[in-house]
């Protein structure tokens, strides 16, 4: 299941079912897990982790080296979980050793064409990225979020969970969980509400995140004013628990 035409170093670690197609090059410190299938034309370097079932298509770079200046040849990680799909020319850096040293990345995502994960940057699980989405370094992408084709997000920013940015959109500020946004730079624009519902929101949880998102963003009041007055819906609706959490952690501000 490994092509004689496939190039891979004697100290990588490649499972038993692993199948890598030709002209691949897996450079040293790379492992590998079960399942996982590795197009043609694609380097993977290390240290990197690879766990079971992933999909790495052609021409794609996985563990390079990080987009960063400061970088002076550390040894730092790249970390992938299973059953996460690379598409075309996607790009992965490693992390710094100024920015804890980890790219990591969860399970059952989606990456299409030409996306690209700047060094330290955590993403989490069922999260898709159409094509062209790019996150400069140190950004954290929570489960379910969705995001555009041809997306920016500045560094150090966070992405709530379940959220959608829209198509073009320039991030430059933390996005809250459950919402919508889009523009240059990116404006709020309601609940995500079809994608809450497939993901098996009940019509109460939408009510009381709708209102919620009254308080944040209609009423002209402070974000600490609005915490305030939301905090008292938690009883109601355990999501709004997520939001609060999420804005006290708040490092560059959110999107308002």
């Amino acid at each position: 299941m490994i092509s004689d035409k496939a190039i891979i170093d004697k100290s990588a670690k490649i499972a038993a079912n692993v199948e890598i197609s030709p002209f691949s090059i897996i450079g040293a410190d790379v492992e590998i897990g079960e399942g996982t299938w590795i197009g043609p034309h694609t380097v993977i370097n290390g240290p990197t982790k690879i766990g079971r079932n992933n999909k790495i298509f052609q021409f794609s770079s996985i563990g390079e080296d990080p987009q960063d200046k400061k970088y002076a040849g550390e040894p730092t990680r790249l970390e992938v979980g299973d059953n996460n799909t690379f598409r075309e020319c996607t790009t992965v850096s490693r992390g710094t050793t100024s920015g804890g040293g980890l790219t990591k990345i969860g399970n059952d995502n989606l990456f299409m064409a030409y996306v690209h994960i700047a060094h330290d940057c955590h993403v989490g699980n069922f999260t898709t990225f159409s094509n062209n989405a790019s996150l400069a370094g140190h950004v954290t992408v929570d489960d379910h979020a969705n995001l555009g084709g041809f997306v920016g997000v500045h560094q150090f920013c966070n992405i709530g969970s379940h959220c959608f940015c829209a198509g073009g959109s320039i991030i430059v500020k933390d996005v809250l969980p459950f919402i919508t946004v889009s523009g240059h730079p990116a404006e709020t624009y309601g609940l995500n509400v079809e994608g809450l519902k497939r993901r098996g929101f009940t019509p109460d949880d939408l009510t009381v995140l709708k209102r919620a998102y009254k308080i944040l963003y209609r009423q002209g009041l402070t974000l600490e004013e609005a915490v305030h007055k939301i905090e008292a819906m938690i009883p109601e609706c355990r999501h709004i628990q997520v939001i609060v959490d999420f804005i006290k952690k708040s490092k560059r501000g959110i999107a308002r």
